[in-house]
């Protein structure tokens, strides 16, 4: 284990939902966390304070990046303690706010492109990533694109800006999801044709409804949102035998299993990074406050944040300790 001093985190919409009480993507998950007053915040960046025993690769002074597990207090603080496997030295081009925008959204995006739909480098196939302008989308299309090379990377977006900003992201094409997206999909008349679609936004039961029409046969869909019902009866997901997948970040740490992947994906990443293979998506930067963190719900709850919102101990004037007082 690692204690931190954090100086910087991101928010996520996981956030959101943890704090009103209603996340549900783990059944018993409050039966796990820390007795209220839970501190939130899944991912961040800071300094070493002390280390383990069992943390190899790290001493006082490193300065790190990470995600932290979903049932331990989280990255809203001074001071967090956070497994060693799960951390990685921060990437030498990015300051601490931008590297504490990047580990939640791109370990999400990798488990479920390289890990839960199994995409292969250099494969002949087209995906679909829908809301590309979003946290997790933004990252999703640099990996289709730039680290496993596919042909065709799709992106929803609807205004100007996120469009633009989603092909500098690695989109080959764009869809409005305001709009019909079966429509579009089929007359942009793809060669290779869309086998992975990636739903990262809600309403996850439309863009269901809507891939069985989108997917070529033996495809592939990964969501990380879910939906009171998932309607594929009468479509045709069984006909193309398509496959449905969950990605969700948290199973790892949650049920112990290759808890030491994490790490080695944001050490990959941090490589990545600094030799500017893929770029930081991070968009806006809020002190590390109680205001900051009320503003930056606010921001995600209000829908259409491009990229991420970060917080740093070094905005707005705050004085290092003094952040929450």
């Amino acid at each position: 284990m690692l204690v931190l001093r954090v100086k910087a985190c991101s928010v996520n919409p996981i956030d959101t939902k943890v704090r009103g009480g209603v996340y549900d993507d783990f059944a018993n998950y409050y039966e796990h966390t820390p007795p209220l007053p839970q501190i939130i915040g899944f991912d961040g960046a800071g300094i070493i304070e002390d280390v383990g025993n069992d943390a190899q690769g790290f001493k006082p002074g490193d300065e790190i990046f990470y995600a932290g597990s979903p049932i331990r207090h989280g990255s809203n603080a001074e001071y967090q303690l956070v497994d060693s496997r799960s951390v990685a030295h921060k990437p030498k081009s990015l300051n601490m706010v931008q590297a504490a925008s990047m580990p939640l959204t791109w370990t999400t995006a990798w488990e479920a492109l390289v890990e839960r739909m199994e995409i292969k480098e250099g494969e002949k196939s087209g995906i679909l990533i829908v809301n590309g302008s979003g946290g997790v989308g933004s990252v999703a299309s640099q990996i289709a694109r730039f680290i496993l090379k596919l042909p065709v990377v799709v992106t929803t977006t609807s205004r100007e800006e996120t469009t633009k900003w989603s092909k500098d992201l690695g989109a080959t094409h764009t869809v409005n999801h305001r709009e019909d997206i079966v429509k579009q999909i089929k007359d942009l008349q793809l060669d290779p044709p869309i086998k992975y679609i990636f739903i990262t936004h809600t309403p996850a039961s439309k863009y269901i409804v809507d891939s069985a029409a989108i997917c070529a046969p033996f495809g592939k869909v990964c969501s990380i949102v879910q939906d009171k019902e998932i309607p594929m009866y009468g479509t045709e997901w069984m006909a193309k035998s398509l496959t449905y997948v969950w990605a969700l970040i948290g199973t790892k740490p949650f049920y112990h299993v290759d808890v030491d992947s994490h790490g080695k994906i944001l050490k990959q990443l941090a490589e990545w990074l600094d030799e500017g293979k893929v770029k930081c998506h991070h968009q806006q930067t809020l002190p590390l406050t109680l205001e900051g963190l009320r503003k930056g719900h606010e921001l995600l709850e209000a829908s259409g944040v491009m990229g991420k919102v970060g917080l740093s101990v070094d905005a707005g004037g705050v004085e290092e300790g003094k952040a929450f007082m």
